[in-house]
């Protein structure tokens, strides 16, 4: 079933002068339950797009629709709730905050959404993420590593449809990249949650079901192939 779809998705700047199309017309497809990667160079519209996709940033012109409705028919208000329940973000630096303990770091949007703590869900998502014994911790007694897992944490927490990376793996090395996004692979398909995904890094771009490659803001070529 089709949750996230993009319509001629487009993002200009400096209208009043010559356009910068930071995207020019993007159509994707995104299934319920999918893991998919958006590969691009620096400067190539994907960073843009996720915003996108999150209702971080409005588009110029297009739609993005989520579930069936486009998301930026919503009034600002409407948008904040919309991404604090159906989506989870994590990003390249964590976003942890720094005096709040890990358990607190993690149902910290659930509680700024006002809603009572699955303390069953959670503690699941704390175990598959091997964090257990870190719950007290502060980020700053952390390795990179453990930080990102307490961010995808905090992403699953609020049981979101749809999971956001943005270059989740950017500040880590090889081998705890590879951890980090394999324990997210897992989580997702254990949730039934859809994981989209930016990326520079072809290797880690491989752990997805799909490639869907952008370049000056125009989508190249969707990888459909289902890797191993």
């Amino acid at each position: 079933m089709e949750i996230l779809k993009t319509q001629n998705l487009k993002k200009y700047y400096n209208e009043s002068q010559v356009p910068v199309k930071a995207l020019d017309g993007v159509d994707i497809c995104v299934e319920q339950g999918e893991f998919v990667a958006i590969v691009g160079t620096s400067g190539s519209g994907k960073s843009t797009l996720l915003n996108m996709l999150g209702g971080l940033d409005r588009p110029t012109s297009g739609k993005v629709c989520v579930e069936g409705k486009d998301i930026f028919s919503l009034k600002d208000e409407e948008l904040t709730i919309f991404r604090r329940r159906k989506v989870g973000f994590v990003f390249q630096a964590y976003n942890l905050v720094p005096i709040l303990n890990v358990y607190e770091n993690i149902v910290l949007p659930i509680q700024l959404d006002g809603n009572e703590v699955d303390e069953k869900y959670v503690e699941e998502i704390v175990d598959m993420l091997g964090l257990k014994e870190k719950l007290n911790s502060m980020p700053n007694q952390l390795s990179g590593g453990q930080q990102q897992r307490v961010a995808i944490a905090r992403a699953l927490a609020t049981k979101p449809s749809i999971v956001l990376a943005d270059e989740p793996t950017g500040n880590l090395d090889s081998r705890t990249s590879q951890d980090v996004l394999g324990l997210l692979k897992i989580t997702g398909q254990k949730f039934h949650q859809t994981i989209v995904m930016i990326t520079h890094n072809e290797e880690i771009a491989q752990m997805a079901d799909r490639i869907i490659r952008i370049e000056d803001g125009r989508v190249l070529a969707k990888d459909g192939e289902q890797n191993a």
